[in-house]
């Protein structure tokens, strides 16, 4: 058995998967470790720079888009670590990330879970912790619920130089033992793409295990390149596996409450993106990119969510 199997999931991704491949030979040193690629189904060339590049890299082919959570558990089902990390495509490990990192889950045996600290290129931090989905987390204003209450919701903002016990970590590095693994399950199949790291943290610390930010193990983070090419399908996806979130975790009346008020916000957003591009006389790009994003929520919204919009068709 090695010490690590680092599990990474493309869609499209080449170029900076390669750089993240890259920043594991180059940063992890004295460490047993196997790699796993899993593709799914990307159409830039990804699987042939793999072979030609990465020799020794285990790749897994998919036929079709089979979402972040099905993809990860192929890779799953075969790992020889003892420890799982879960990289995104866009990540780049910086010195001793990983070595820091295991050596903390070496020493915490009660942690099934631990995210790092992620950057920015610039190297200013990202939110790299997250609270579960609640109503008030999604009817109300995060950034306020943060600089109101921040032991509650923790943010980027606070200056955290130590491990803290956490709800969620933003999963585009995360370590995860493998004893936690067979005793929780792996990834929640049903979650196609977003919040399959929120649920499995959740399932994990119901079942007694901790979850853990170490801020000791600095990743930077490109952020969202798969979502980029598909801006609005993504937040589709995004609304939809939140949901199930809520659905499975939440209870009836939570879930209920989050299906009902959750369009009427949609709306309003909608309405006040419409009157800011007028404003600016739809001049201005980022601006008009959300109005489209709102406006395909709403829609799909109207349409009582179907499954024919989104990332997988």
């Amino acid at each position: 058995m090695v010490d690590i199997s680092f599990i990474i999931v493309n869609w499209n991704t080449r170029n900076i998967l390669i750089n993240c491949i890259d920043s594991i030979y180059q940063t992890v040193k004295g460490i047993d470790f196997e790699i796993c690629v899993v593709d799914n189904n990307s159409n830039d060339g990804s699987q042939e720079a793999i072979r030609k590049h990465f020799p020794n890299v285990t790749l897994i082919e998919n036929s079709s888009n089979t979402g972040f959570g099905y993809a990860n558990n192929q890779a799953l089902k075969i790992m020889k670590g003892r420890f799982s990390v879960h990289l995104n495509s866009d990540t780049i490990l910086q010195e001793e990330a990983i070595k820091n990192l295991l050596n903390f889950m070496k020493g915490y045996s009660s942690t099934g879970l631990c995210g790092v600290q992620l950057l920015n290129e610039d190297g200013s931090k990202q939110n790299s912790i997250d609270n579960f989905p609640s109503l008030e987390t999604e009817l109300l204003n995060k950034s306020i619920l943060r600089l109101l209450f921040p032991h509650t919701y923790p943010s980027k903002s606070k200056n955290i130089n130590k491990p803290i016990e956490v709800d969620s970590v933003i999963g585009a590095c995360i370590m995860v033992r493998k004893e936690a693994i067979d005793e929780v399950g792996i990834f929640d199949e049903d979650y196609f793409f977003f919040l399959e790291e929120t649920d499995w943290c959740f399932r994990m610390k119901k079942s007694g295990w901790k979850v853990y930010h170490f801020p000791g193990a600095k990743v930077l983070h490109l952020a969202g390149h798969s979502k980029k090419k598909v801006p609005w399908q993504a937040q589709i996806e995004y609304y939809r596996s939140l949901y199930l979130f809520f659905k499975k975790n939440r209870g009836l009346g939570s879930y209920i409450t989050l299906r009902i008020l959750k369009p009427i916000k949609v709306f309003i957003s909608l309405i006040l993106n419409f009157l800011a591009n007028l404003i600016l006389l739809f001049q201005n790009e980022r601006q008009r990119n959300k109005l489209v994003r709102y406006y395909k929520l709403f829609i799909w919204h109207l349409l009582f969510c179907p499954d024919t919009m989104g990332i997988r068709n």
